[in-house]
């Protein structure tokens, strides 16, 4: 991704993320209060494979808000959040506080971390939903969290189905009227631009014209699966798992929704 790119994408995710979060979470103090009551629900669906973090160093990378970063340090972890935006690092320092646990936040672009950041001692690297399409080449992004993880740490990796933001499109709100129209091209590698994913809870952009959303447009880059999965090769993680999972609720049977992919460095 160029540097007009890379510019585009910092200023939409340093606009409103805070007031966002607050629309869709609550106020620090009230978000932090829920997660406390069951930290392991908010890692859900991914607590099976995080497992006891008590004692562990754990880095949620590009984690925005804070919220899974927070609920494993609830749970006993040495917690690290590693993104790029001023306004979800207040969020997430915010969140800790009123949660009690400590957070380390380390506001910098992912691909130009400091050396002495690839410490190579985490013992789970998570990133989720999102995240990868912020990137033109995946490589150096999986050689960063191979930089990151101790041998024999574990990296996992949430992210949307290829098939279900690249192929299809679905349209109808209940399961007797839903429709599903295939519109894209799999296998593109055009960028394309699109609403920051937190913009949709800002109440004052849902009825913003063209020129107002623009500061709070994205350019993104789709990947397939193959593509995921050579780039983790390359890098040197060890793939145990790729899973393809479903919608969770009753909608879209029989379509991929989501996948988890979990790996090692050895």
């Amino acid at each position: 991704m160029d540097q007009f790119q890379n510019d585009q994408n910092g200023q939409a995710w340093n606009e409103k993320s805070y007031e966002a979060w607050t629309h869709r979470f609550g106020e620090p103090a009230k978000a932090a209060a829920k997660i406390k009551k069951d930290p392991l629900k908010r890692l859900n669906p991914l607590e099976s494979y995080i497992g006891n973090v008590k004692g562990k160093k754990v880095c949620n990378l590009l984690g925005s808000h804070g919220s899974k970063a927070v609920a494993m340090a609830l749970l006993g972890a040495e917690a690290t959040v590693i993104d790029l935006s001023e306004p979800n690092e207040r969020y997430a320092k915010e969140l800790a506080e009123e949660a009690g646990v400590p957070l380390r936040y380390v506001r910098s672009d992912v691909l130009a971390l400091p050396k002495e950041e690839l410490t190579g001692d985490y013992d789970l690297v998570l990133t989720e939903n999102g995240i990868l399409h912020y990137f033109t080449d995946l490589v150096p992004f999986f050689t960063t969290v191979h930089g990151l993880l101790a041998p024999g740490g574990k990296f996992i990796l949430q992210d949307f189905h290829p098939v279900s933001t690249k192929l299809i499109t679905s349209q109808g709100k209940s399961q007797a009227v839903r429709k599903h129209k295939v519109t894209g091209d799999y296998f593109s590698a055009e960028l394309e631009t699109v609403d920051v994913s937190y913009s949709k809870f800002l109440p004052e952009l849902r009825y913003a014209t063209e020129e107002e959303r623009k500061p709070y447009q994205v350019a993104i880059r789709k990947w397939t699966i193959g593509e995921i999965v050579t780039a983790l090769g390359a890098s040197g993680l060890f793939i145990t798992e790729l899973k393809e999972e479903p919608h969770p609720g009753d909608f879209d049977h029989g379509i991929p929704k989501t996948f988890i992919i979990e790996a090692e460095k050895r």
